[in-house]
């Protein structure tokens, strides 16, 4: 996050292309995790944006452990998504480029998710959506899941 933080304190509130990683972590009775994110209590995958000199796979692994507290493995990148656009509440603008992962288990050790990132990490049915995705590129991917999953 200081990379970010770092870019944020140069340019503002200006828009900003960013590079993120996500992943789809599923149980034994096919529903996913998702995290209520606690800057806007919105639910989403868990992942976020790219540290200088990371891989995509380095990011979602790094960031499913801050944000779930699960170590992961990328198991199959299911999509790119750049045609997005999010305001954050404090004015940031983005497009994200996600690269969205299938991923499982690395450790059966947890760990306590970042209580500045997550509120609430839960399971949810591919059937029965969460009450409010984050942001539209959540709400892709979420379909992109069940297709990949439906096939």
């Amino acid at each position: 996050m200081a990379y970010i933080k770092e870019i944020r304190d140069l340019v503002g509130h200006r828009p900003l292309i960013m590079t993120s990683a996500s992943g789809a972590l599923l149980d034994g009775q096919g529903a996913v995790l998702l995290q209520k994110r606690a800057d806007t209590g919105d639910w989403g995958f868990p992942g976020g944006y790219m540290e200088f000199g990371e891989s995509f796979e380095q990011t979602v692994k790094r960031e499913f452990k801050e944000d779930a507290g699960i170590e992961i493995v990328p198991i199959k990148r299911l999509a790119i998504l750049d045609q997005d656009f999010y305001t954050y509440p404090n004015g940031d603008r983005v497009q994200p480029v996600n690269a969205f992962y299938l991923v499982k288990e690395g450790s059966a050790k947890h760990y306590r998710p970042k209580i500045t990132e997550t509120t609430a990490t839960e399971y949810f049915p591919l059937d029965e959506e969460p009450p409010r995705f984050f942001n539209n590129q959540h709400g892709q991917m979420w379909q992109i899941l069940k297709n990949f999953i439906h096939k």
